[in-house]
Protein backbone atom coordinates (compact mmCIF):
# COMPACT_ATOMS: atom_id res chain seq x y z
CA UNK A 1 0.00 0.00 0.00
CA UNK A 2 3.16 2.54 1.01
CA UNK A 3 5.97 2.57 -0.90
CA UNK A 4 9.13 2.44 1.69
CA UNK A 5 11.22 6.15 1.67
CA UNK A 6 14.01 5.81 -1.03
CA UNK A 7 15.47 9.33 -0.18
CA UNK A 8 17.18 10.59 2.96
CA UNK A 9 15.13 12.74 5.53
CA UNK A 10 15.04 16.61 5.39
CA UNK A 11 13.84 16.71 9.28
CA UNK A 12 16.51 16.78 11.63
CA UNK A 13 16.92 15.69 15.54
CA UNK A 14 16.49 18.72 18.20
CA UNK A 15 20.01 17.77 19.38
CA UNK A 16 21.55 18.41 15.66
CA UNK A 17 20.64 21.97 15.70
CA UNK A 18 22.74 22.57 18.88
CA UNK A 19 25.82 21.75 17.36
CA UNK A 20 25.66 23.38 14.21
CA UNK A 21 24.57 26.92 15.20
CA UNK A 22 26.71 29.35 16.98
CA UNK A 23 24.52 30.18 20.33
CA UNK A 24 25.52 33.25 22.76
CA UNK A 25 25.24 32.83 26.91
CA UNK A 26 23.08 34.48 28.64
CA UNK A 27 25.88 37.25 29.50
CA UNK A 28 26.67 38.13 25.86
CA UNK A 29 22.79 38.42 25.08
CA UNK A 30 22.53 40.94 27.97
CA UNK A 31 25.66 42.77 27.31
CA UNK A 32 24.14 43.25 23.77
CA UNK A 33 21.21 44.22 25.26
CA UNK A 34 22.49 46.66 27.47
CA UNK A 35 24.92 48.19 24.93
CA UNK A 36 21.29 48.64 22.72
CA UNK A 37 19.54 50.85 25.30
CA UNK A 38 22.34 52.55 26.22
CA UNK A 39 23.04 53.54 22.67
CA UNK A 40 19.53 54.81 22.57
CA UNK A 41 20.23 56.85 25.53
CA UNK A 42 23.41 58.04 24.09
CA UNK A 43 21.27 59.80 21.08
CA UNK A 44 18.74 61.38 22.86
CA UNK A 45 21.12 62.28 25.20
CA UNK A 46 23.37 63.97 22.37
CA UNK A 47 20.15 65.61 21.03
CA UNK A 48 19.42 67.52 24.23
CA UNK A 49 22.94 68.41 23.88
CA UNK A 50 24.21 66.94 27.32
CA UNK A 51 27.91 66.18 26.22
CA UNK A 52 29.17 65.44 29.52
CA UNK A 53 26.85 62.85 30.32
CA UNK A 54 26.91 61.97 26.25
CA UNK A 55 30.69 61.00 26.71
CA UNK A 56 29.93 59.16 29.84
CA UNK A 57 27.52 56.65 28.06
CA UNK A 58 29.90 56.64 25.16
CA UNK A 59 32.52 55.27 27.31
CA UNK A 60 30.23 52.39 28.86
CA UNK A 61 29.34 51.50 25.48
CA UNK A 62 32.62 51.28 23.73
CA UNK A 63 33.07 49.35 26.99
CA UNK A 64 30.52 46.99 26.05
CA UNK A 65 30.49 46.49 22.51
CA UNK A 66 34.16 46.83 21.89
CA UNK A 67 34.36 49.96 19.70
CA UNK A 68 33.35 53.24 19.97
CA UNK A 69 29.46 54.17 19.18
CA UNK A 70 28.17 55.84 16.43
CA UNK A 71 27.07 59.47 17.62
CA UNK A 72 23.93 60.29 16.94
CA UNK A 73 23.75 62.67 13.39
CA UNK A 74 20.10 64.12 12.76
CA UNK A 75 17.35 65.81 15.04
CA UNK A 76 14.34 63.98 15.61
CA UNK A 77 12.38 67.79 16.40
CA UNK A 78 10.85 66.52 19.24
CA UNK A 79 10.41 69.15 22.71
CA UNK A 80 12.95 69.21 25.53
CA UNK A 81 10.14 67.49 27.82
CA UNK A 82 9.55 64.19 25.44
CA UNK A 83 13.27 63.96 25.00
CA UNK A 84 13.47 63.99 29.14
CA UNK A 85 10.61 61.39 29.20
CA UNK A 86 12.25 59.28 26.83
CA UNK A 87 15.78 59.43 28.12
CA UNK A 88 13.98 58.57 31.86
CA UNK A 89 12.38 55.57 30.05
CA UNK A 90 15.73 54.26 27.88
CA UNK A 91 17.70 54.63 31.12
CA UNK A 92 14.94 52.73 32.99
CA UNK A 93 15.57 49.76 30.66
CA UNK A 94 19.33 50.33 30.93
CA UNK A 95 18.91 49.82 34.74
CA UNK A 96 17.01 46.66 34.78
CA UNK A 97 19.44 44.54 32.24
CA UNK A 98 22.79 46.29 33.95
CA UNK A 99 20.96 45.41 37.29
CA UNK A 100 20.40 41.53 36.38
CA UNK A 101 24.18 41.27 34.78
CA UNK A 102 25.38 42.95 38.34
CA UNK A 103 27.29 45.60 36.25
CA UNK A 104 27.82 48.13 38.92
CA UNK A 105 29.52 50.62 36.43
CA UNK A 106 26.50 51.17 34.21
CA UNK A 107 23.80 51.12 36.60
CA UNK A 108 25.42 53.32 38.59
CA UNK A 109 25.22 55.69 35.08
CA UNK A 110 21.94 54.28 34.17
CA UNK A 111 19.87 55.44 37.70
CA UNK A 112 22.30 58.89 37.46
CA UNK A 113 20.34 59.65 34.41
CA UNK A 114 17.44 58.81 35.55
CA UNK A 115 17.47 60.93 38.14
CA UNK A 116 18.95 63.46 35.69
CA UNK A 117 15.73 63.78 33.67
CA UNK A 118 13.71 63.26 36.27
CA UNK A 119 14.91 66.52 37.74
CA UNK A 120 14.79 68.24 34.12
CA UNK A 121 11.39 67.37 33.83
CA UNK A 122 10.37 68.68 37.05
CA UNK A 123 11.86 71.86 36.23
CA UNK A 124 15.39 71.52 38.56
CA UNK A 125 18.37 71.87 37.95
CA UNK A 126 19.47 68.41 36.14
CA UNK A 127 22.41 66.57 37.45
CA UNK A 128 25.51 65.43 36.02
CA UNK A 129 26.05 62.15 36.55
CA UNK A 130 29.28 60.60 38.32
CA UNK A 131 31.95 58.96 36.35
Amino acid sequence: MYEPIRSKSVHRMADDAQTTYPHRSREEELDIQLAGHLAALLAVTDELGETEAGELIARQVARLRGAPPARHAGLSGSSAQELHRRAHALAGRALVVAASRADTAAAILAAGRMDAHTAALAGDTPLVAAP
